[in-house]
């Protein structure tokens, strides 16, 4: 059997690359797998060698202390491998296909992977719809930033490139299918994005400028994006974005400033629950401020993709009620203004083939507009100090040297 590296939690601000188990058809116990996962047959699963797996925002938070993820639990939902074993109940995928791994585990089978909604599967996650590798109290499905990975329901989850070589050379853009571009071009599509719009992304992260990024593939006519880190937002502007430092004061005023009006036509909320407020407020934690300053700045009938990530425990909440997903926000404001939201995981595979269409045809390159930065397994450590620091990039784990090959 074969040695197996990966990259776990081991308390706030600590992550470390450690010894793990190969992986094997039978999901076994260990940190954060649910007690009735334990034992679960996966004669539907197959074995990938990882190829490239990124450090995610998501990642980001259970790493900063702010959900009740266990130590020794391995991160990492955003893989991309070739397969190297197929379990005997796989029937199309086979050994030495690459393939793009929906960060969603989804059985296809289900009610709700039969309608679609790949991000609420019922048969994954024994607590609640919906699960994801490597993430806390999503069923303990083991995380893929690692050198091998196991990935159920196979011939249902995989997205086969078409072309080894020709995907190898379009790796960087690839990988991003397994979440954030999938995810981003989600916020603004159920933002209603379209011929003309104009955009507002509040978060300069990789998933708000893959937000961005999709705004403009969809038509938008501005795309203004709001953050506190200058960096951040000089990458938006490096694909055509407008920025705005939000520090500066209220996103209304300077939206007004861009587009003569203090509207846009559709808005992202790409911060979740580690937003901060405006102005002399941008220092200290205000988890509903992106909510409320969308609904405000967003035009009426309008709408709002909420791609960013929101808890139902966050132990480092600035109140009690926070530290449960309670927030504050103006539902009144949005009702009378007749606005609509789309919340929740984005479901990857309505999008990834189409995304990964553009990106084999040379019409997207997200890899750019992300700042993609490969990094070796070992160096992801110090990789999750540079994301935290609020670096303006993607960082993305190489860990057999196929990537910078």
């Amino acid at each position: 059997m074969a040695d197996n590296r990966g990259v776990a939690y081991m308390g706030p601000g600590q992550v470390e690359v450690q010894g793990i188990d190969y992986p094997t058809f039978e999901l076994q116990d260990g940190p954060g797998v649910n007690p009735a996962n334990v034992g679960r047959k996966l004669p539907h699963a197959a074995i990938l060698r990882v190829v490239s797996t990124n450090i995610c925002g998501s990642d980001q938070h259970m790493v900063r202390g702010r959900t009740t993820a266990p130590k020794g639990l391995i991160l990492g939902h955003e893989i991309t491998g070739e397969v190297i074993e197929a379990g005997p109940g796989v029937e199309f995928i086979k050994e030495g296909d690459l393939v793009s791994v929906p960060f969603n585990i989804a059985c296809g089978r289900c009610r709700m992977c039969k309608e679609g909604h790949t991000g609420v599967c019922l048969n994954v996650n024994p607590d609640r719809p919906g699960s994801a590798y490597g993430y806390v109290d999503m069923g303990g499905w083991v995380g893929g930033q690692a050198e091998y990975a196991l990935v159920p329901y196979a011939d249902w989850n995989l997205l086969k490139f078409p072309d080894k070589d020709q995907a190898m050379e379009k790796i960087l853009d690839l990988t991003m299918l397994s979440d954030i571009f999938p995810t981003g071009y989600h916020g603004a599509y159920t933002a209603g994005v379209t011929s003309g719009s104009t955009v507002y992304v509040a978060g300069a992260g990789p998933v708000g400028l893959a937000a961005a990024y999709s705004a403009l593939l969809l038509g938008a006519a501005v795309v203004i994006v709001g953050d506190l880190i200058p960096e951040r937002l000089e990458q938006a502007r490096s694909f055509g974005c407008e920025a705005i430092d939000i520090s500066k004061g209220d996103p209304k005023d300077q939206i007004e400033q861009i587009l003569g009006e203090p509207v846009v036509d559709a808005a992202v909320d790409a911060v979740g629950f580690e937003a901060r407020g405006h102005g002399g407020d941008a220092d200290h934690e205000a988890p509903a401020t992106v909510l409320n300053s969308l609904m405000d700045v967003t035009r009426a009938a309008g709408r709002l993709g909420i791609p960013g990530l929101y808890v139902t425990e966050d132990p480092g909440g600035i109140d009690d009620a926070a530290k449960h997903g309670s927030l504050s926000l103006r539902l009144g404001l949005g009702w009378a203004k007749s606005l609509s939201f789309t919340t929740g995981q984005c479901p990857v595979m309505r999008y990834h083939r189409l995304l990964m269409q553009m990106i084999l045809n040379d019409r997207a390159q997200i890899a750019k507009a992300v700042n993609a930065t490969v990094i070796g397994l070992d160096e992801a450590p110090q990789g999750y100090k540079d994301f935290d620091s609020g670096a303006a990039k993607k960082f993305v784990l190489d860990p057999h040297g196929l990537v910078r090959s």
